[in-house]
């Protein structure tokens, strides 16, 4: 089968989030198994510097653009995946992230750079560029390919579409004028297609008009139905139910591997779970906190956001502390929590270490130097970090919601003698939940090494791979492609 994959970012090439990992394995996987996945993306810096041997191979019109684009072909990553670039300088060429200016601020012309990325994978889906291959399905990604499948939905001889929401908060809404200042067709703008409450939105687009749809975890598909989590587009999505599922991501096992890590001080394994502990030492070394195995170390990997309930752990670091156990934290994003982190850690300089930005190989150390993972989400559509710490033995606990549900078991006595627990669980989004839970954690941790052993080996032997979900994502493809949902 031939899949045109499209996503505004991609590890290793661009990453701002779980987007970027899922676009830069599942493709992979997908190859992997005999299918033929190439990878779309917009032509930032990182893009052009990293991708391997790009290649002019058109030259575009795309309406509304009067400044040169071209479509590039080249390949990316470990996995040598199949590649193609958008590149239009005057729209992706720019310092900052693929959303935000240096200073923090959405670009303002996002609508048509992202347009004009829609717009040139629908001009290679209808053979209308690179006339050596058609794909069989377009399987687009989060608001800004939202417009793909409006794009492709009148077309005659066009492939099957799947849209994938990774993070429903994310919507790509603009005014009317934009509506009209895009150039679009006059019949998208209606509540049944782009109009939401006088907004065009990107990511309505793509849910309505898409022939299958799906999130990135059952458990979140069920709540993104309900008003609490739907943002508005609940109706939608329940209007839509016999064409939308939830297929939870995988993780890359090659990437992810406490046996074969590059960035890591020890390689270890389920197997051999005692050199596990190097990686504590050098971990807390790093961070400036006393080198100590014995001391319990707590890990976060994050967006500093309310979405992360980075707050609550705020709330629940003073406990931490009075435990007598250690706490390491990687991220950035809103001032005040950065600023209230940097402050704990000043407070707790021998317990509390904090890294604000984001660094690759340090998320990769954290894995593998913690023995617990703190992951209190007030809604998380999958979640990647939390199967990162099963696969490294770091014990998470986490929120019961969305993908965070769908891996963690929760340690109780039932879970605890059938051999299923993997980690610490709790309900409610507050910060005496969250105490209860690291409290528990705490106590078992002290209670018997034995059983902390065994607790983490079990998180270690789960299989939360990219080939079982790759196989998932073939069936959602020939669905949509045998009966389409339009």
């Amino acid at each position: 089968m031939k899949i045109l994959f499209a996503s505004s970012e991609a590890t290793p090439l661009i990453k701002t989030g779980g987007l970027a990992d899922v676009a830069g394995s599942l493709p992979a996987a997908l190859n992997n198994i005999g299918q033929d996945c190439r990878l779309i993306l917009p032509g930032y810096p990182d893009v052009l510097e990293k991708a391997d041997n790009l290649q002019s191979l058109a030259q575009l019109e795309i309406t509304g653009e009067t400044s040169p684009v071209r479509l590039l072909q080249g390949s990316c990553g470990p996995h040598r995946v199949p590649l193609y670039v958008i590149d239009a300088p005057h729209r992706f060429n720019r310092a900052g992230n693929p959303y935000l200016s240096p200073e923090g601020m959405n670009w303002p012309d996002n609508a048509e750079r992202f347009s004009l990325f829609c717009h040139a994978v629908a001009e290679l889906a209808l053979n209308r560029i690179d006339h050596d291959w058609q794909p069989d399905v377009v399987h687009a990604n989060d608001w800004q390919t939202g417009l793909i499948a409006p794009l492709l939905s009148t077309q005659e001889n066009r492939p099957a579409t799947l849209f994938t929401i990774h993070n429903l908060a994310y919507q790509g809404l603009f005014d009317h004028a934009t509506f009209l200042r895009l150039g679009l067709p006059d019949e998208l703008w209606s509540y049944h297609h782009l109009e939401f409450h006088d907004q065009l939105s990107f990511i309505k687009g793509g849910i309505a008009l898409s022939d299958r749809v799906n999130t990135v975890s059952p458990s979140y598909a069920a709540e993104i139905k309900t008003a609490e989590f739907g943002y508005g587009l609940e109706g939608l999505l329940n209007h839509r139910k016999d064409h939308f599922s939830g297929v939870l991501n995988g993780i890359d096992y090659h990437e992810w591997d406490p046996l074969n890590d590059r960035h890591i001080d020890t390689p270890y394994s389920a197997e051999c779970f005692a050199d596990k502990r190097n990686n504590k030492l050098a971990l807390q070394q790093e961070y400036g906190l006393p080198e100590d195995e014995n001391i319990q170390l707590f890990g976060y990997i994050g967006r500093l956001v309310d979405q992360k309930g980075v707050d609550l752990i705020l709330q629940v670091l003073p406990g931490i502390m009075d435990a007598g156990a250690q706490m390491v934290m990687l991220g950035s994003g809103n001032k005040d929590l950065e600023h209230a982190l940097e402050k704990i850690s000043n407070r707790y300089h021998s317990r509390v270490g904090v890294f604000i930005g984001y660094d690759e190989g340090l998320s990769h150390r954290i894995e593998a130097g913690c023995d617990s993972f703190i992951m209190p989400s007030r809604f998380e559509p999958c979640g990647l970090n939390q199967m990162y710490s099963l696969r490294y033995g770091t014990v998470p606990i986490v929120r019961r919601t969305g993908g965070l549900a769908d891996t963690v078991v929760d340690v109780n006595s039932t879970t605890l003698v059938n051999g299923s627990a993997t980690g610490f669980v709790f309900d409610d989004a507050d910060g005496s939940s969250l105490w209860g839970a690291v409290e528990h954690a705490i106590n078992f941790y002290r209670r018997s090494a034995t059983d902390w052993e065994i607790l983490a080996r079990t998180g270690m032997q789960q299989d939360f791979s990219w080939e079982a979900s790759a196989q998932h994502y073939l069936e959602l493809y020939q669905t949509a492609i045998d009966e389409p949902g339009l």
